[in-house]
């Protein structure tokens, strides 16, 4: 303590120093004090829950804070005062920029508005005949203010009624009220009665109430006839309400105009009418029959806005329209003396662009040091069948050669692909009447890929699926393809290859199995599609599921067509939790697992099923695919160009994300994580010595044990990210403090310091990783 006793009072002075040199005394003009802020005492004849909750919402009504503080200087207002002087030098005016606050003065406070807004808000929450007075306590340069209150027995209630007489539409608010939350002992209480009166006008306007407005119902509250806190409610209509308003409307003609143009006076010459809905169009855009299961109204049907909602909404997810205009209009009034009316429904929809080519010109470089450029072609054609189907070709190619790293330095890879998608907006071939918000897309997908790496093989694969694509609501998001299948080929493997494989049997048996055909399914459920929503999550579950259908189909054997055939089940979740508070910055936290068993046919995953670490959408502090299975590593690096990897994976990512300035934002981020076997890798009779020394050597080092905490790749770091309108080009520099392949004793370090030449990792890519 002695030692530590001198620099713990020079720290004190330099802080003394510091909040002195800050003071802003001496910058407050003679006739102003600063606003030391407010506070509230609350004093209550009934202390509940619920007083507890008022006396939070009382602090909310004071309009202004204070300038912050830190260390007992207003530093804020400090930064203010020095930038307003004649010169006030570049540092003065930045730290003014991001740090500088306005003074707040006790002229800028209005005591007796602030004891106004109490004294209504606690009228509105049944605390009649309160009483509030406020005391300003003041120094020579500051002044707070406090606000006493006495809060008395609130008023509750006795009895809520329905004030009706004899026209139709009490009845139906009298069943609506069925439901209502306002109960004999409530508090009274303002905000509840007009979330009351919007809950009756939005059932309504679900039973036919075209003309009805929330405007339309008033409370009234009786405390005469009780001594005692209580009193009753009514409800009823006011006295002026239109009788267009209290009655229900039906849907008389539903018109469609499925390729409507803003502006086209063009003459219409071609009508047709399906199931009572009449489509107008001068050509046959879109076919009637195919369009009309989205509309949700039938002519005859009661008006619902929910409907009209529901009905824009899954005509908007066709994909083919970029506007959607649904609009009623009242025909013939006089029809009101017999309690009804009727509306003409009016659809118009504007299309998107029917055709659209795009091309992007890449620059790859990868944190295993690859680099190369890249092309990519795409085509769209939107209702290609006039049924709102869209057919989309993407053709892709790519050179990548190894400008550095390893011994492998020098390889190149030629990688090109094709891939076709058909996706329907319909569920073929089944009714999609049942699903209200979204109708399902059909979607059929046909691709072939190939991969030439030099010195090594070429790799060739095929694959097609079928399934649906809808959304449950605005969340929630559904991916079902009941046939997947995938072919892969391995063809002209060099001698050095064959080697390779030789010595690593788990990497070749992954390559052995050509034929993957299953079922898989995605599940999401995401909230950052809200803006409003501050704590947003997002979760995402897929489950791959492969082989069995084959199994059953061929009796056991263990090939189809020829082809080995893959069986496993595979199950990963990702888990995002976001915090946004003020100036655009946001803390994610992140968790992933994924585990995937292979069974059966199968003594190990197919290659293009594995889970693999590292890189920049994983732990960045190492290079891609470079953790793992394990503290698994060899010794001369000879198998690092073929991915090291795993069925089981487990990754943790934190990220600090902050604004810097306009489109250029900053990051603090930690990742954690790394791959494991949960099985031992299968030794064949034929197995050469390599072989079998390889396979002990996974089993001893890649296999997920009890201790796997402390085989965790983890590391830190920042980055930069060029943010416009959600266009994203991040690079992120991070440096490892747990290695896990290293010697047990050795795997910590420090970051940015320790590790030399594998000290540091970049990564530049598209995109944030999540």
């Amino acid at each position: 303590m002695k030692k530590n006793a001198p620099y713990r009072y020079i720290f004190i002075l330099l802080t003394l120093v510091v909040c002195y040199s800050c003071s802003v005394a001496k910058f407050i003009p003679e006739d102003e004090i600063l606003y030391a802020g407010s506070k509230i005492i609350v004093e209550t004849e009934e202390d509940t829950i619920a007083t507890k909750i008022v006396k939070e919402e009382l602090n909310t009504l004071i309009p202004l804070q204070p300038n912050s503080k830190f260390l007992g200087s207003n530093l804020g207002l400090y930064y203010h005062y020095k930038a307003q002087k004649e010169k006030p030098g570049f540092i003065n005016k930045w730290l003014n920029k991001k740090f500088g606050e306005e003074p707040v003065f006790l002229s800028d406070v209005d005591p007796k508005r602030v004891e106004k807004l109490i004294l209504n808000r606690l009228d509105n929450r049944g605390f009649f005949y309160s009483k509030v007075k406020s005391k300003i306590d003041s120094t020579k340069k500051y002044a707070g203010v406090t606000y006493t209150t006495n809060l008395p027995r609130p008023y509750r209630l006795e009895k809520f009624e329905l004030d009706k007489d004899s026209l139709p539409i009490y009845a139906e608010i009298q069943e609506i009220l069925a439901d209502t939350k306002i109960k004999p002992g409530n508090r009274f209480d303002l905000e509840l009665m007009k979330f009351e009166r919007e809950r009756i006008d939005n059932r309504l306007k679900q039973r036919g109430y075209y003309n009805f407005n929330s405007d339309f119902l008033i409370f009234e509250a009786d405390t005469n006839r009780y001594d005692t806190s209580k009193f009753d409610l009514f409800l009823r209509l006011k006295k002026n309400t239109p009788p267009k308003s209290t009655i229900p409307y039906t849907i008389d003609s539903i018109t469609v105009y499925p390729k409507y143009v803003i502006g086209d006076t063009a003459t219409v010459n071609q009508t047709s009418i399906v199931n009572g809905i009449k489509f107008v169009q001068s050509n046959e855009f879109f076919k009637p029959e195919q369009l009309q299961p989205y509309i949700l109204f039938e002519k005859g049907q009661k008006y619902n806005a929910n409907t009209a909602r529901l009905t824009s909404n899954r005509l908007s997810s066709i994909g083919s329209y970029k506007f959607v205009n649904i609009q009623f209009k009242e025909k013939d009034t006089t029809a009101i003396a017999d309690g009804s009316g009727s509306l003409d429904m009016d659809i118009y929809l504007s299309p998107l662009t029917k055709r659209s080519l795009r091309a992007e010109l890449q620059g790859v470089t990868k944190s295993n040091g690859f680099a190369g450029p890249g092309v990519s072609l795409s085509y769209n054609n939107r209702n290609v069948f006039g049924g709102g189907e869209t057919l989309s070709i993407t053709g892709s190619f790519s050179y990548e050669t190894q400008l550095s790293g390893s011994s492998d330095s020098g390889l190149s890879s030629i990688a090109g692909g094709l891939k076709t998608d058909l996706i329907i907006p319909r569920l073929v071939p089944f009714s999609p009447s049942r699903f209200k918000y979204n109708v399902p897309k059909t979607k059929i997908s046909l691709g072939a890929d190939f991969l030439d790496r030099s010195k090594l093989y070429t790799l060739t694969s095929f694959n097609t699926s079928f399934g649906y694509i809808w959304k449950a609501n605005n969340y929630v998001y559904h991916e079902l393809n009941p046939i997947s299948i995938n072919y892969v080929n391995l063809t002209n493997t060099t001698t050095e290859f064959e080697e390779i494989l030789d010595d690593n049997p788990y990497l070749k048996s992954s390559f052995e199995q050509q034929f993957i055909a299953g079922l898989n399914y995605k599940f999401t459920y995401n909230e950052l599609v809200d803006e409003n929503i501050s704590k947003p999550i997002y979760i995402s579950a897929n489950f791959d599921i492969a082989g069995n259908a084959l199994h059953l189909l061929n009796g056991g054997k263990e090939t189809a067509f020829g082809l080995d055939y893959a069986q496993y089940a595979k199950l990963d979740v990702d888990f995002r939790y976001y915090l946004k508070w003020k100036n655009e910055q946001t803390f994610i936290a992140r968790a992933f697992a994924g585990w995937g068993l292979p069974y059966g046919n199968s003594t190990t995953l197919p290659f293009v099923k594995q889970y693999f670490s590292g890189g920049p959408y994983s732990v960045r502090a190492f290079s891609i695919r470079s953790l793992g299975p394990g503290t698994f590593s060899t010794e001369d690096n000879s198998s690092s160009y073929f991915d090291q990897s795993g069925n089981l994976r487990l990754e943790a990512n934190l990220e600090y994300r902050f604004p810097i300035f306009s489109y250029l934002k900053g990051a603090l981020f930690a990742d954690a994580g790394n791959v494991w076997l949960t099985y031992d890798p299968e030794i064949s009779d034929d197995e050469t010595a390599e072989g079998i020394a390889f396979n002990e050597q996974l089993k001893s080092e890649g296999k997920f044990g009890s201790d796997w905490v402390r085989e965790l790749g983890a590391g830190v770091g920042f980055g930069l990210r060029v943010d416009v309108q959600s266009f994203v080009i991040r690079l992120d520099l991070a440096s490892p403090f747990r290695v896990p392949y290293l010697t047990e004793g050795e795997r910590s370090r420090i970051p940015f310091f320790d590790g030399g030449d594998d000290n540091l990792m970049f990564n530049f890519a598209i995109g944030y990783p999540f």
